[in-house]
C-alpha cells in the first residue's frame, strides 16, 4: 500500500545524556573538498570539534537531512556558467567553475566545508554570552540566516550538520518541544522553510495551486502547507508517486511529462509553486489565470527557460523569486510541528559514513520526502 511505502521508516527517538557528554578534541564528519563528483565528499574521523564563540552554541548533531542544495553546491550548479540540469553534468569542465560563485549568496566558497543544511541536535556547550540554561535543549537550526544584512546559509557559508558537532549562532538554534524523533525533525528546516516562504510570499490561500516537483522535500512540504491553507492542490510528479502525494494532501496529480495545457486548461490556475523550470516552463504562464502568481525556488529540470514577455504583461502576471525568509517563517514552522499540523515524510536514513550512498539515492529521485543522515 502507498501509505506503508510512505511512512515505512520509523526511527526511534535518540536519547542523549547531556551531563555525561565529554567530547574529545576530534569528531567524525564529511568534508566537501571542492566542486565536482561524489568523490569530492571525504568522510573523516579526525576533524576538530568547533569551539563556540561568545554568541554561539555547540550542538551535538543527532540527525541531518539531505537536500538539493547539497548536490547543487557540490556540482557548482549555482554558478551562472553551469546551465545544465542537476542530473546532467556530463562534459562539464570543472576548471571553468574555479573562482566562480558557488553558493546561494553568489560568493565563492572556501573549501573544505561541512555541508548539511538540516540540523536537529542537542546543545552541549554555550559561549560566554549565552545563557548556560540552554545546555541540554533539543533544537533545530534555521538554514537561511540573515544578520546585519549579511546572508549566510548553513552548509555553505556556515559549516553544517554532516558532522557529529557544529557551532551555530545561538539566535539560530530554536528549542523544539515535540514528540517527533530527531530524524523526523531533521527533515524540516530547509525544505519546509523554503516551501512556507514561497507560499507566504505569494499570499497562497483557498485557491487552485499547482506544485511542480511535488515529490521532493520542498515539493511535498508545499503540498502539505498548501493543504493547510485550504487550497485545491494539484501536484506534478511521476505516476508511481501519485498515491503517496494524495496521502499527504494533494487533491489531484498530473504526470511530469504530460501537457499542462491539455490537462489543466489555459487560465485555470491561481498560483504555481515551481521547483522544476526546464522545457515545460512556457506552459506555466499559459495555465495561470489573468492576475495569477508564480513563485520559484528551484530549477532541477534546467535553469534556462523560454519566456514570452507578452504573456507576462498581457495577463498581468506576478512573478516571485524566493530564497531567504524572515525569521517569522521559522517560528511558524515550529508552531506547525508542535501542534502536529504537518507530518514528516522520511524515505530512508543512512549512517553519516554512507553519505555517498545517500546522495546517489537522492539523485535517482525515486522516493517521496526526505533522506536523513545519522552521525
Amino acid at each position: 500500500m502507498a501509505h506503508q511505502r510512505l511512512f515505512r521508516e520509523r526511527p526511534q527517538y535518540r536519547l542523549v545524556d547531556h551531563k555525561n557528554i565529554k567530547p574529545e578534541n576530534v569528531m567524525k564528519g564529511v568534508h566537501l573538498i571542492g566542486h565536482g563528483g561524489i568523490e569530492k565528499l571525504v568522510y573523516k574521523e579526525d576533524l576538530p570539534i568547533p569551539v563556540p564563540n561568545n554568541h554561539e552554541v555547540l550542538i551535538q548533531v543527532t540527525a541531518a537531512g539531505v537536500n538539493n542544495t547539497d548536490i547543487n553546491t557540490r556540482l557548482g550548479w549555482y554558478s551562472k556558467k553551469n546551465i545544465k540540469t542537476i542530473n546532467n553534468q556530463k562534459n562539464l569542465n570543472l576548471k571553468d567553475l574555479e573562482n566562480e560563485p558557488g553558493s546561494w549568496t553568489g560568493h565563492e566558497l572556501s573549501f573544505p566545508i561541512i555541508q548539511g543544511a538540516d540540523i536537529c541536535g542537542h546543545i552541549v556547550k554555550v559561549g560566554k554570552n549565552v545563557n548556560q540554561s540552554r545546555v541540554g535543549e533539543r533544537v533545530i537550526v534555521r538554514t537561511m540566516q540573515n544578520h546585519n544584512n549579511e546572508k549566510k546559509t548553513v552548509g555553505s557559508e556556515i559549516n553544517g550538520g554532516f558532522a557529529q558537532f557544529t557551532s551555530i549562532d545561538s539566535r539560530e538554534a530554536f528549542l523544539i518541544n515535540s514528540n517527533w524523533t530527531d530524524v523526523q525533525l531533521a527533515s524540516i528546516p530547509c525544505s519546509y522553510s523554503t516551501a512556507e516562504g514561497m507560499l507566504q510570499k505569494a499570499s497562497a490561500g483557498k485557491e487552485n495551486i499547482l506544485i511542480t516537483g511535488a515529490s521532493g522535500g520542498v515539493g511535498s512540504a508545499a503540498v502539505q502547507l498548501s493543504n493547510l491553507r485550504g487550497a485545491n492542490v494539484i501536484a506534478q510528479c511521476s505516476k508511481e508517486k501519485s498515491e503517496d502525494l494524495k496521502i499527504i494532501g494533494a487533491h489531484k496529480t498530473i504526470d511530469r511529462n504530460d501537457s499542462l495545457i491539455k490537462l489543466l486548461g489555459k487560465n485555470s490556475i491561481d498560483l504555481v509553486v515551481d521547483l522544476v523550470g526546464g522545457k515545460q516552463w512556457p506552459q506555466i504562464l499559459e495555465i495561470l489565470k489573468p492576475g495569477g502568481r508564480y513563485v520559484a525556488s528551484g530549477a532541477i529540470a534546467g535553469p534556462i527557460v523560454e519566456f514570452d514577455l507578452r504573456t507576462l504583461y498581457l495577463k498581468d502576471l506576478i512573478i516571485y523569486g524566493s530564497t531567504f525568509n524572515h525569521i517569522n517563517i521559522f517560528h511558524d514552522l515550529i508552531n506547525y510541528i508542535e501542534r502536529n499540523k504537518i507530518k514528516p515524510i522520511i524515505a530512508k536514513t543512512f549512517a553519516l559514513k554512507d553519505i555517498k550512498l545517500a546522495q546517489e539515492m537522492f539523485m535517482e529521485k525515486k522516493f517521496v520526502g526526505k533522506i536523513v543522515l545519522v552521525p
